[in-house]
């Protein structure tokens, strides 16, 4: 009797994150409609609207059926539920979200290649097998730009605040979201956080669309736009992407935008908590934000003189050229006005390189972020000097704020794992056939969130397999979760009672 009576913890928590799943899927299944909404304003033909209402029905149906059957089971959610239910969050909605594309048969995606344009978009990648943008109907177009926008703050950050009006509480959730380095909550309550973050996202989105249609776009390319580049994702409505429009003002506005996404959301926070006063001093007195401009004025400076000097194109065209690709590829957006994968010399790579450092932290950019990566910079100072003077002590400090020991552990742990997640993942692609450019450029294009890689991934992804698709989709959700949070769920201790 004792035995027979006796519950184990696990599978009520298991209850409590199958709960937490079901509400988000279902809440995600009213994404679908707005697609629809766009259709019928824009005159899609019925055959372009069906995916949608079916994938509608099939994913609020799933929802519902994991909700109800564990609607009564309330516990207070814990650390290692919250990193669960963030990486079965963005692999359902990864898998739900390709439904349109592969039930849109005019598309003939395969299920593999719909999950993979699905979690391209999702996890703001930019990555696309889709070829003939120009001539799909705007339901499916805006439905592929809308993907992003609600990527790139995070679904998760979304729910955070909303799951408190359904009894479910968020702070977990954050902690799995944002791991390792971050400052902290903006606001004493969570859900009040969440709130201002996706308050200065819509201004953001909704300053770009305006600046992007006053500058000539089209009122729906203006809007489907300035989702992908607020949420840094690179996707656009046309085959040429950004170099489509031929134009500079427009490419300059893409610019500013990208450079302003790809800065911490606490900074934002900061300087406009008292608005109309816009205090700007909070940005120049942040380290990290200093070295995300110094390195992109670094590479602008390098890539244009580069570009002048090999006289691919005069010096104005080249400083053009350059701000927009380095901006678009470092912050990891993706967009392009050029095939800068046929520039001459070191320039692809280079470019592709500036992505591993990527955005801020708590921005909407991907790779390992930039304070990260200064982190790394500023131990390998410490270690150069200890060699020439092993007694003395030095601290690492990220503006007036000295690092702990631990942090730099985090750090280093990170970059390991990184490195590691990449060379399997490179092997991988390799073993199935890929040439080392087009895989080691697919696998860190991927991985650090950009888009458009190197060799036959440089245009599009349509020549790969479904295995490359599947291993590029694990390596889009390493990166957009910043790897410890899915690598955890490997560990044999994460699933230990």
């Amino acid at each position: 009797m004792v035995l027979s009576s006796r519950v184990s913890p696990i599978p009520v928590q298991l209850r409590v994150v199958q709960r937490v799943v079901g509400v988000l899927l279902t809440l995600f299944s009213i994404t679908m409609i707005t697609p629809v909404l766009v259709g019928i304003a824009y005159g899609d033909q019925v055959h372009a609207l069906t995916p949608f209402i079916r994938a509608f029905l099939a994913t609020v149906a799933v929802g519902l059926l994991l909700y109800l059957p564990v609607r009564n089971y309330e516990t207070e959610l814990r650390i290692r539920d919250g990193f669960l239910i963030v990486v079965l969050f963005w692999a359902v909605l990864g898998i739900f979200g390709g439904l349109p594309f592969y039930l849109y048969s005019p598309l003939d995606l395969s299920v593999a290649s719909a999950v993979f344009e699905s979690m391209s978009g999702l996890t703001t990648t930019g990555a696309t097998l889709i070829v003939g943008l120009d001539l799909l109907p705007k339901s499916i177009l805006f439905y592929r730009q809308q993907m992003q926008w609600l990527g790139g703050m995070g679904i998760i950050v979304l729910a955070v605040a909303v799951l408190p009006l359904l009894g479910i509480g968020g702070q977990q959730l954050y902690k799995a979201e944002t791991p390792g380095i971050n400052k902290g909550k903006l606001t004493p309550r969570i859900a009040s956080t969440a709130k201002a973050l996706w308050y200065i996202y819509l201004g953001l989105t909704i300053l770009c669309a305006v600046a992007y249609w006053a500058a000539g776009m089209t009122f729906f390319d203006a809007v489907s736009h300035s989702f992908s580049t607020v949420a840094i994702g690179g996707f656009s409505t046309h085959d040429r992407s950004i170099g489509y429009f031929d134009s500079t003002a427009i490419e300059m506005i893409a610019v500013v935008f990208m450079l302003i996404s790809g800065v911490n959301f606490a900074l934002h926070f900061a300087a406009t908590r008292h608005l109309p006063n816009l205090n700007l001093r909070h940005y120049w007195k942040d380290e990290e934000f200093r070295t995300y401009i110094y390195i992109a004025l670094t590479l602008t400076v390098v890539t244009s003189s580069y570009l002048f000097i090999t006289e691919t194109s005069e010096w104005r065209k080249s400083i053009r050229d350059a701000l927009f690709h380095v901006v678009s590829i470092g912050t990891t957006t993706g967009f392009t006005s050029e095939e800068y994968f046929n520039w001459p010399g070191f320039l692809p790579v280079l470019l592709l390189f500036a992505s591993f450092a990527g955005g801020c932290a708590g921005s909407t950019g991907g790779g390992m972020k930039v304070v990260r990566v200064l982190l790394l910079f500023k131990q390998g100072q410490r270690e150069l000097h200890r060699m020439l003077h092993p007694y003395s002590t030095v601290v690492v400090k990220v503006g007036r704020t000295t690092m702990p020991s631990h942090m730099i552990d985090v750090v280093w742990g990170f970059f390991a794992s990184y490195v590691v997640v990449l060379a399997v993942m490179l092997l991988l692609l390799m073993a199935a056939g890929l040439d080392q450019e087009s895989a080691f450029s697919a696998v860190v294009a991927c991985l650090n969130n950009l888009g458009p890689g190197l060799g036959i991934v440089a245009a599009n992804y349509s020549s790969l397999g479904d295995f490359e698709l599947g291993v590029l989709c694990f390596a889009m959700l390493f990166g957009r979760l910043e790897i410890f949070t899915l690598l955890v769920l490997f560990t044999p201790a994460f699933w230990k009672y």
